[in-house]
């Protein structure tokens, strides 16, 4: 499948190695680059100047010219660059900066010009997804950035003497110079929220580059600056009529699916059936001129599978769709894979895992996906829980033991998930977002975590942290608040990083047009009166006019989930449950509790779902690869 030529396309790995010692820098740059050999199979280029190398690998689609290879050198040599990415805008870009010898017709060398031209301030005109590092010979400097969402990833690692950085986690241990050595704090982190959450992970001393920052490294010296942050970038002076915003949102989301688009090719979307993804779908199949190839997971179980809803949008824009049918049996076959593809362990990421590869396999090497949709347009229910849970506080002024008493009954009546966590919303001083958004996105609760953990003393919570890190004013609508708290919690730290590691172990490029930084700041800008989701995302629905047809405008929301309780009770038992037993012989974890934990789910505890295990289950299978020590 080829969306691009490759003589412009970025979609790959890199790596980066600083030290004042004496160490073998072409042996240890090609270990890091092949450690994330799937992200780039075509080729692998390296590059070293004095006490610095720097790695790429390379995914080519059907050029397979040099014009494309990395490290990439600024014309008078003095620059090099690796790259991992896609700048939209890059032909604009060209067009501004004016007359210049290229080299070549990439994306590369036009960042790259654009960094000679506007240094740092380059990042402000850029469009797209990325990682990307560069090194001046003269000054001796590294310049490392990502981009304003967090879409592409980057891990980092230093010390007095050395200095690493890395597109994946198994990049930085290859080179053997990073301790294999867990974070206990983190691993406090993890149970709350089956992830870490930026800038730390779940190994000692390794952190991951914040979104909308960039980084310099000179003289052994780190410093880390931030150019773009959501709080403080939506769009201002906002139309107030309904009925222009609508229009503004319409014409920024065709925007954002024409730019991760090239004419007369044809591409590839994940189609779930949802509104977000259908969406998607319609606005290619309008923009292009060729037919649409659509990826959809299917289960025999009719209660998860939404194959007739995708089939409905697959009919309706007359794509080439695809279904991916899948049972116990193959899922079983795919978990090991799957769980090799973790670069960082995450409670999500196997359903990723499946539709990349098989899409992959059906010869296609781009697709677009609807990520991102229900945090700008507010398609959880947490958008209607957290305005609903403020308009209570009232419930905060009568005596905390009273309150505790009214969650103590409620837990014992009705024991589930959502008791819990209103018993402990009822505890809370009051009903700000930074007590209440915390616990509604908190997996396992504090209790349960200390009950599991051999150390008693938890960390601060990193939700709650953020909250309190951004400091909302009152000019940003509320909704928006919680987009900015989705984005950059869940979707940055959970959805974002387990699709770029899933779907680039199949070498799979995903783009994800909901998360344009333009249509982003669009969205954080509009007043809770148009974006209120009185039905599920009306807003962009309406935007939309008749692009969705009823059936999948009015149908329930299932999100796209795998039928795991089933299968952990019944054909993964026995993996599951051997990860269990061997994550209960390491000192960290009281072993016994963690047992108890397994029991009360296989006899159905509505208190200890599914979620609460297959993060335990992801955890000691990575430790185990890796090697990792507690």
């Amino acid at each position: 499948f080829f969306i691009f030529n490759s003589s412009f396309f970025s979609m790959c790995g890199i790596n980066g190695l600083y030290s004042s010692r004496n160490i073998n820098f072409p042996a240890l740059i090609g270990k890091m680059n092949d450690a994330i050999s799937h992200r780039g199979p075509n080729s692998a280029g390296d590059f070293q100047h004095g006490k610095v190398a720097l790695g790429h690998r390379r995914l080519s689609i059907i050029d397979l010219s040099d014009a494309g290879t990395q490290p990439f050198f600024s014309e008078d040599g003095r620059l090099a660059i690796v790259f991992n990415g896609e700048i939209y805008n890059f032909k604009e870009l060209k067009a501004e900066i004016g007359e210049h010898n290229y080299q070549s017709g990439t994306d590369t060398e036009v960042l790259l010009v654009a960094y000679q031209k506007w240094g740092k301030d380059c990042l402000q005109k850029l469009n797209g997804m990325f990682a990307f590092a560069i090194y001046d010979k003269e000054t001796e400097e590294i310049f490392i950035a990502r981009d304003r969402i967090g879409i592409k990833p980057l891990y980092y690692y230093k010390t007095d003497s050395q200095f690493l950085f890395s597109s994946e986690i198994r990049g930085l241990l290859a080179s053997e110079l990073v301790p294999r050595k867990l974070d206990k704090n983190s691993l406090a982190d993890y149970l709350r929220y089956q992830t870490v959450h930026a800038p730390n992970t779940i190994l000692q001393n390794v952190s991951v580059l914040p979104s909308g920052s960039f980084m310099l490294f000179k003289n052994g010296e780190l410093s880390i600056h931030n150019y773009w942050n959501p709080q403080s970038n939506q769009r201002k002076d906002l139309p107030k009529s309904y009925e222009a915003v609508k229009g503004l949102v319409k014409d920024e989301f065709y925007k954002a699916v024409e730019r991760r688009l090239v004419a007369d090719v044809p591409f590839g979307a994940f189609l779930s059936g949802g509104i977000d993804s259908s969406a998607i779908v319609g606005a290619m199949s309008q923009i292009s001129n060729t037919q649409t190839k659509t990826f959809s997971v299917t289960f025999d179980e009719a209660e998860f599978s939404e194959a007739k809803y995708a089939q409905i949008i697959a009919k309706k824009f007359n794509t080439d769709h695809h279904e991916i049918k899948l049972t116990p049996e193959s899922f079983l076959e795919e978990i090991p894979l799957a769980l090799n593809a973790i670069d960082h362990p995450s409670g999500d990421g196997p359903n990723s895992f499946i539709v990349s590869k098989v899409t992959k396999e059906a010869g296609v090497t781009m697709a677009l996906s609807g990520l991102g949709g229900d945090e700008l347009f507010a398609g959880y229910d947490v958008f209607k829980r957290l305005p609903s849970l403020a308009s209570k506080n009232w419930i905060t002024s009568f005596p905390k033991p009273m309150r505790q008493l009214a969650g103590f009954g409620l837990r014992k009546m009705k024991p589930s998930v959502a008791s819990s966590k209103i018993s402990e919303l009822l505890e809370s001083d009051n009903f700000g977002l930074s007590n209440t958004y915390p616990i509604t996105r908190q997996v396992l609760l504090d209790d349960s975590i200390r009950q599991l953990l051999t150390n008693k003393q938890l960390p601060k919570n990193a939700v709650q942290a953020l909250v309190e890190k951004l400091n909302f004013n009152g000019d940003l609508p509320f909704l928006s608040q919680i987009s900015i708290l989705e984005m950059q919690s869940y979707m940055q730290n959970v959805l974002l990083r387990d699709t770029d590691q899933m779907s680039m172990a199949s070498a799979l490029e995903v783009r994800v047009p909901f998360l344009d930084h333009e249509l982003v700041e669009l969205a954080l800008g509009i007043s809770d009166s148009h974006k209120f989701p009185h039905s599920p995302k009306r807003l962009l629905i309406e935007s939309l006019g008749d692009l969705l047809p009823s059936e999948v405008v009015n149908r329930p929301k299932m999100g796209f989930v795998l039928p795991w309780a089933d299968w952990l009770k019944n054909e993964m038992k026995s993996m599951a449950e051997t990860s269990i037993n061997n994550l209960a012989k390491r000192d960290i974890f009281e072993g016994d509790e963690l047992k108890k934990l397994w029991n009360e789910f296989l006899i159905g505890n509505p208190s200890v779902t599914w979620s609460r295990l297959w993060p335990l289950i992801v955890l000691e299978n990575w430790m185990e690869k890796h090697g990792i020590e507690a």
